[in-house]
């Protein structure tokens, strides 16, 4: 059984991927706290990925970076703080990551590497600065590291549309809002949390073992098409 290190597996999209994944693979989550209800035979620790010395695992075979964050602001009340924290969170967390884990996923069989970024970096969205610029730099590690790896270890990223998680609570914080951010998708609807892990089970799969440096967009149409 193959086995998959999760960042941020307690809740929105990595816990989706936990769900999706537990039964197929051997899973271990990193996260601040660990949510109740965990699905049983998952391996945990409790760490912040940003600071705390991260725990020693010998093999794995696949590494999916969950953190991220919706920062919506106009550029005017961003501040450098702001930038700052979003870059943190979501390229320098996945760097400290992927170092502390490069020789561990050299070991593994069919190495690869998951990361997140947003429909925004394509797609020129008010209030998205803050967030779109560090998402960038996502997909430029992709390929970067995909093009320095190969052929040993394939690097992806899924860049999702809005998905139902906490972190877009505010965003689909009622029926009427929900209904607006469908119409707002030629497919008429957003994404939910399992979408996501499902595009994700198959890019660390023997499926998609021909695939690397590539952003995946699931974007339900809103950057793909104009209709």
């Amino acid at each position: 059984m193959k086995k998959v290190l999760i960042i941020g597996g307690s809740k929105g999209i990595g816990r989706a991927v936990i769900e999706k994944l537990h039964s197929s693979y051997d899973i271990i989550n990193i996260s601040r706290t660990r949510p109740n209800l965990f699905p049983e035979g998952i391996e945990h620790h409790s760490c912040d990925v940003l600071s705390d010395e991260l725990p020693d695992i010998e093999s794995i075979d696949a590494l999916i970076y969950c953190p991220g964050s919706i920062n919506l602001k106009p550029i005017g009340r961003l501040s450098e703080k702001d930038f700052k924290d979003d870059f943190e969170i979501n390229v320098l967390g996945a760097i400290r990551v992927i170092q502390k884990y490069l020789n561990s996923l050299k070991s593994g069989n069919d190495p690869t590497v998951l990361l997140f970024s947003t429909v925004a970096v394509k797609l020129g969205m008010p209030f998205h600065s803050s967030i779109a610029v560090a998402k960038a730099g996502v997909e430029a590690l992709v390929r970067s590291l995909g093009a320095e790896l190969a052929p040993k270890i394939r690097f992806n990223a899924i860049a999702p549309t809005i998905t139902d998680t906490e972190l877009a609570v505010k965003l689909l914080r009622n029926d009427a809002m929900k209904e607006k951010m469908s119409e707002r998708h030629p497919m008429k609807a957003y994404l939910q949390p399992e979408d996501v892990a499902e595009m994700a089970e198959f890019l660390i799969s023997e499926k998609g073992r021909r695939i690397s440096g590539q952003v995946i967009e699931l974007d339900c149409g809103i950057v793909s098409f104009k209709i």
